[in-house]
């Protein structure tokens, strides 16, 4: 259970901090079942709510020391692999609503492997790729920058760096 004040991820929230704990106050909303109030640090006017019980869309956002150590193993953390064009979609959501910065990595660099792949066959990346890497990118852009003290743009700059030019 987290706890108020606490920051937490959220699926398609970001970072967010705990402002509350307590049933809906909807009509035809279980008054028996407590929800998490979150406010999203990139909107402090959203609110989202988040069944107590549900702990698969929130989790407690990395520590610093597991920012360095993701940084550090993005060389050795492999793509997703995708066989199936019919199922790439399906993939990148699976990846997105996981919510795991290593999943995202993952992401990021079959992303990456396909535009490289594309632009040197004289195509242009699709729509969908491009849709997906941002999300991504920001997911994971803003809880590393969120756990290490750091800018976004520098985060980016660290993190895709490695993805382009692997050592």
């Amino acid at each position: 259970m987290f706890h108020i004040d606490e920051y937490v991820m959220h699926v398609t929230g970001g970072i967010c901090q705990v402002k509350g704990i307590s049933p809906l106050e909807i009509s035809g909303a279980d008054r028996n079942r407590n929800y998490y109030l979150l406010v999203p640090i990139r909107d402090k006017s959203g609110k989202v709510y988040v069944p107590v019980d549900n702990d698969l869309c929130v989790r407690k956002v990395i520590t610093r020391s597991e920012a360095d150590d993701l940084i550090k193993e993005i060389p050795s953390i492999e793509e997703i692999e995708i066989d199936n064009d019919k199922l790439r979609e399906v993939r990148y959501k699976e990846a997105i609503k996981g919510c795991n910065p290593k999943d995202l990595i993952k992401l990021l660099k079959n992303l990456n492997h396909r535009r490289v792949n594309r632009i040197r066959e004289g195509k242009k990346t699709t729509a969908t790729d491009e849709k997906y890497f941002k999300i991504a990118e920001d997911n994971l852009l803003n809880e590393l920058a969120f756990a290490l003290g750091k800018e976004k743009n520098e985060m980016r700059s660290i993190v895709l760096g490695i993805i382009e030019n692997p050592v």
